[in-house]
């Protein structure tokens, strides 16, 4: 009889042993085609507001070429910092109280390699100080007139950045110095650009001539590595536009990346950052109809999303499919 009952028994547990079996080859298999079936999204570069068109376009002619997401990123935005009719971004940017153009950059690679600069003057190209920060030097940030002296070390070239235009603007504002700046105008505004490059490596870069009639010394969240930028080649990317002290006040775009190593899609974990920011807003009891900020990210698989708190923030993508602008998602409507 125990014979009987021991046979039985094996024989269940060889049926429940062999079921298991099946049902863990079954889900080997569904994984495995899964992965099969899942193509990445790469090349591909994302960037802020619709200069992100053109600086796509730039940003292409390297990563179309199996070129690294790095070199794309920094000479993307090189484009709208050369460009006078640009006044958010490099030459043409309007200055601060004082009349001085004053400029913020910082850029990021695959390696965890930062590079940044604060508060930098009469250098067109922050961003490319920025990398030479990060390749040339023990430290990450430069600032103000050492950043200056580290730039003409280097080789970069001394100039007027403040234009006739620029300079008229602010003699004008000078007249009543409000500094509440209307939102989505792209007075106070950052290009920031993310890639993922064919060798499924990512890097970013953002650059801005910050806040139009900023105190002289103001700096936001485009030099911060983990505020205007993070990038983290495991997961993904992001970066940030709007009113840097609120970004960095949940240091923005570490938290996009973060909530997307935690399972978030993109377009998700931009809009978790944006709730944060309103809620910390509420909470302070501060006026959310003058604060703009938006968020672009993009993960491994080259999947991208985008949130803003207000609606008027876009955003430009270039992949295989074409360079287009698109609006980004808001919170209020």
């Amino acid at each position: 009889m125990n014979n009987r009952r021991n046979f039985i028994k094996n024989l269940g547990a060889l049926g429940l042993l062999l079921g298991t079996t099946k049902l863990d080859l079954n889900a080997q298999t569904k994984s495995t085609k899964s992965a099969a079936s899942t193509k990445v999204n790469k090349p591909i570069v994302l960037s802020t507001w619709r200069f992100g068109i053109e600086a796509n376009a730039e940003a292409w002619k390297i990563l179309g070429k199996n070129g690294t997401a790095l070199d794309a990123v920094e000479q993307g935005v090189k484009l709208v910092e050369a460009d006078p009719n640009e006044r958010s971004v490099g030459y043409g940017g309007r200055p601060d109280r004082d009349g001085k153009v004053t400029l913020d950059a910082c850029i990021m690679d695959d390696q965890a390699n930062i590079g940044s600069v604060a508060g930098l003057e009469y250098i067109k190209h922050p961003i490319s100080v920025a990398r030479k920060v990060m390749e040339d030097t023990p430290h990450v940030m430069l600032v103000g007139n050492g950043a200056l002296q580290f730039a003409l070390e280097k080789g970069f070239k001394k100039e007027n950045l403040l234009t006739e235009i620029s300079e008229k603007e602010w003699k004008e504002w000078l007249k009543d110095t409000n500094y509440q700046m209307p939102i989505n105008i792209e007075n106070h505004d950052t290009i920031g650009m993310i890639a993922l490059d064919a060798h499924g490596n990512l890097s970013g870069a953002c650059t801005t001539s910050g806040m139009a009639y900023k105190m002289h010394g103001r700096v936001g969240d485009s030099p911060i590595i983990g505020a205007g930028l993070y990038v983290d080649n495991e997961i993904g990317a992001a970066t940030a536009t709007g009113h840097g002290e609120e970004v960095i006040r949940i240091a923005g775009s570490h938290l996009v990346v973060e909530l997307m190593r935690q399972g978030y899609s993109p377009e998700n974990a931009c809009k978790e950052a944006v709730h944060r920011i309103i809620k910390l807003t509420k909470s302070r009891k501060k006026d959310l109809s003058a604060i703009q900020v938006g968020f672009i990210a993009i993960n491994k698989q080259g999947e991208y999303g985008s949130y803003c708190i207000h609606p008027g923030f876009n955003f430009a993508v270039y992949d295989e499919t074409g360079n287009r602008l698109i609006d980004g998602k808001s919170i209020t409507k």
